[in-house]
């Protein structure tokens, strides 16, 4: 009976040391699964539901918060005195962007048209599309800019034709005007006598060209070969360097379409992303860790050189002509027009800016922009990108509609485009990249443990159990000897 206790004995020694053996093979193995099955998944294929299904059609709620700055005090500007502004707003907007014409290639990578739509919603919004808010008039102020090289008979007649059409130099108009386009006699006449020159055919608006529009024809790679360049731009409408800017490094397009990053991202680890509406590649750099809704993020934010001028950050001289630094000058993609891009409010800007206009307050946590990524698979989370439109404006002699202004970048409108995960979408992304591998390194660990403590008790039972089966012998033994000395005649 003991001599097969022992052998019970030996078989929980041989499982629990399997165990501990099973358990730390998971700790090496089990990394390497769920690494696999994030790369399969990363992949843009059909066949994977979910990530293709969030890469093709946007499936989180998104939105644009529009805040335009209403000037105050128009009629001093004309002479010569410091804007004065007020924020209006937001004035929000729920996007919808699909892509279509999706094809793929031989070379590993697949072309797309994104087409984006835009729809208001009055209960997030504070104030309607019927608002009248007063800003600079872009084809009065911002043609006097571009024209004021020209000979003083052509600015004059400029001016002569700007009273023809009634244009002053600053608009009073609804937001839903402002934003999507208004009637413009101006408009028309330019679009008939100078095709070409203005951005739209019809309706002139701030976001004309925004509203049921492409980004333009992206190829990307799908990572199938590689998966460290899964959604990296190789290519946008048939371009593999811009031509707008003055140096091959400020020319060059780098990273993805801004939607998604290759996984598998570090605290080293940059954001660049080709913006086509910023006319460049931008790169965001790693901030701090945190957690949403139990998932583990990186933040990346902007540095504070992202907009800053070739005299202060030697990499952005191929951005110039600059001015102050926080200004990127996008006239050379913008038909010429005298339009800069900065953080809203001029956040991490030269604080000059500041001084020449009256009503801005930036902050970094209204203006700073952000995306919050998860490291792991390279699926953003939490994303807040806020860009404010700026018009150099200034005096043109010639040009009676821009009066006595001061020299000064003025901003017209700011805003943000958010999204986040949420709803079924971050119930599956929770239970496959934290519950599953939660799971399993308890699972692992849990193994060991067991197989510690089975090898533990069957050791000691094994023993006990050796030691008993010895006792019988050595009690004879005693036993006979002890009879022995008791009766020497035996």
């Amino acid at each position: 009976m003991a001599v097969k206790k022992s052998r019970v004995a030996v078989g929980f020694i041989v499982a629990g040391v399997l165990a501990v053996t099973f358990g730390i093979v998971m700790i090496f193995v089990g990394p390497i699964i769920i690494d696999d099955q994030i790369v399969k998944n990363t992949v843009i294929d059909p066949s994977n539901d979910l990530s293709y299904t969030m890469w093709k059609d946007l499936p989180v709620p998104f939105f644009m918060s529009v805040y335009f700055f209403n000037v105050l005090n128009p009629q001093e500007i004309l002479n010569g005195e410091k804007p004065m502004v007020e924020q209006r707003g937001p004035y929000v907007y729920r996007k919808q962007a699909r892509k279509q014409n999706i094809t793929f290639h031989d070379n590993g990578t697949v072309s797309y048209l994104e087409y984006r739509r835009y729809f208001f919603e009055p209960s997030m919004s504070v104030g309607s599309e019927e608002d009248v808010v007063t800003i600079p008039n872009m084809l009065v102020l911002g043609a006097s800019v571009m024209m004021e090289n020209l000979p003083f008979a052509v600015r004059l007649l400029i001016s002569s034709t700007f009273k023809t059409f009634k244009e002053g130099p600053f608009l009073t108009k609804k937001v839903g005007e402002l934003m999507w386009g208004y009637d413009s006699g101006l408009v028309e006449f330019l679009n008939k006598y100078l095709p070409g020159m203005l951005p739209s055919s019809g309706k002139f608006g701030l976001f004309t060209e925004f509203n049921n529009s492409n980004t333009g024809l992206f190829t990307i790679h799908t990572g199938k070969d590689d998966i460290r360049k899964v959604h990296q731009v190789d290519s946008w409408n048939g371009l593999k360097e811009l031509s707008y800017w003055k140096t091959p490094q400020a020319n060059m397009i780098n990273g993805t379409a801004g939607q998604m990053w290759p996984p598998f991202m570090t605290k080293e680890t940059t954001l660049p992303f080709y913006s086509p509406d910023a006319c460049r590649s931008l790169e965001l750099v790693y901030e701090r860790p945190g957690v949403m809704e139990g998932i583990p993020l990186y933040r990346y934010v902007a540095p504070k050189t992202m907009f800053a001028n070739g005299s202060t950050y030697a990499p952005n001289e191929g951005f110039c002509p600059c001015r102050q630094s926080g200004l990127l000058n996008v006239s050379t993609c913008r038909y010429n027009s005298p339009v800069f891009i900065s953080h809203p409010h001029f956040f991490n800007a030269d604080p000059v800016l500041l001084d020449f206009v009256q009503g801005l307050n930036p902050t970094e946590e209204q203006h700073g922009l952000f995306i919050d990524i998860h490291p792991e698979t390279g699926v953003p989370l939490n994303v807040s990108i806020r860009l404010q439109l700026n018009l150099y404006m200034k005096r043109v002699s010639g040009i009676t509609e821009t009066g006595k202004i001061s020299e000064v970048v003025m901003p017209m409108l700011w805003f943000e485009e958010r999204g986040y995960i949420d709803g079924p979408i971050l119930s599956t992304f929770y239970t496959s990249l934290v519950v599953l591998p939660t799971v399993m390194e308890v699972l692992q660990y849990s193994f060991i443990a067991l197989g510690l403590a089975t090898i533990v008790v069957a050791v000691v039972v094994y023993r006990r159990l050796k030691a008993f089966s010895n006792e019988p012998v050595k009690h004879n033994f005693e036993t006979q000897e002890k009879s022995i000395m008791g009766n020497p005649e035996k």
